[in-house]
């Protein structure tokens, strides 16, 4: 028995040389990476002994988790998909078109009166514009007011009556301004006025408008003054 043993133990000794023998020649001959082909040799020779000791434990010597799997880390990027959050101004986007979708008022689109507000002394007029059209539109600015064929500036606006939203009058539905015509002081040097003209912004035809009264009205062109269309008349909100 013991001959049988050691003939057995000799045979796959030279299985083991003759292994190690032929990936040499097979490194030898094959590429220039000599680093691979000892890692080759190595490993296939360690496993060749491990089987010609009678190494087979049944123990697993493989890594228990692959070293690459460490990378699927780098998912945690996506969370930049939190930028969809700027839909939001796409919200905000969409209501500033809807309001610059609103045509601007025309002298087509509206009439416009004047009316004498308090008094006497009178020394404010109420301009009312009336959307006469079939469509909504924007009634932008405030009157460019010219009382006098001698003065041909536009009176100048009051920026604090100026409406924190646009004008949006609908079909049969009025705006407003406050213009100021003078002090009321008899000392002034007012001119009488019997009709005037307008422009809307947007819109150079002149609009031409009957001065309330039988008289009409005094006009100081060193103190008129105009508003900005309003909705509504505030109740001397904005007077000056």
């Amino acid at each position: 028995m013991n001959t049988i043993n050691s003939l057995r133990h000799r045979s796959t000794l030279l299985a083991v040389a003759g292994t190690v023998l032929a990936l040499s020649l097979t490194a030898c001959q094959g590429d220039t990476d000599g680093t691979s082909a000892s890692a080759a040799t190595s490993s296939a020779a360690a496993s060749a002994t491990s089987s010609a000791t009678g190494a087979g434990n049944g123990k697993d010597n493989s890594a228990s988790g692959s070293p690459g799997s460490a990378d699927s880390a780098g998912s945690t990027g996506s969370t930049g998909s939190t930028g969809a959050g700027g839909s939001a101004g796409a919200t905000g986007s969409s209501g500033e078109h809807a309001s610059a979708s609103t045509p601007v008022c025309t002298a087509r689109d509206i009439t416009v009166t004047a009316a004498r507000q308090d008094g006497p002394p009178y020394t404010h007029l109420v301009l009312t514009a009336k959307n006469t059209s079939r469509r909504s539109c924007r009634l932008a600015g405030f009157p460019h007011v010219q009382f006098l064929e001698s003065h041909k500036q536009d009176v100048p606006a009051v920026a604090k009556s100026k409406p924190a939203t646009p004008v949006v009058i609908t079909p049969g539905a009025p705006a407003y301004a406050l213009v100021k015509l003078s002090d009321g002081g008899v000392d002034e040097d007012a001119e009488p006025v019997t009709a005037f003209s307008i422009t809307l912004e947007g819109d150079s035809t002149v609009i031409a408008v009957t001065a309330p009264g039988s008289g009409g009205i005094a006009v100081d062109p060193a103190k008129a003054l105009t508003g900005y269309w309003t909705p509504e008349l505030r109740n001397g909100a904005d007077d000056f």
